[in-house]
């Protein structure tokens, strides 16, 4: 019951997440991650097949969050360096 309570919990704190503006949702995500799979697997959540199927569907649409934010973030971060090579 306790597996099965933590995973409800993972999946209600994952909803929230995915409605958060974009950095933040990035920050909630990597707590999320650490919190949620730093010491047990995906696997090991216990959910319904309804559950199970929403929490794979926010788990992949964010993980492809993740990689056009980092690459968001990487595209600015080189802004920020040609800008400070112009203005040395």
């Amino acid at each position: 019951m306790e597996r099965r309570n933590r995973s409800l919990k993972a999946l209600k704190e994952l909803i929230y997440i995915d409605s958060l503006d974009s950095d933040l949702k990035a920050q909630s995500l990597e707590k999320w991650v650490e919190e949620y799979l730093s010491k047990s697997s995906i696997e090991e959540f216990d959910l319904e097949l309804s559950n199970l199927q929403k929490l794979s569907e926010l788990f992949y649409k964010n993980i492809n969050f993740l990689k056009q934010h980092n690459k968001d973030m990487k595209h600015q971060i080189d802004n920020y360096k040609k800008i400070r090579e112009f203005l040395k």
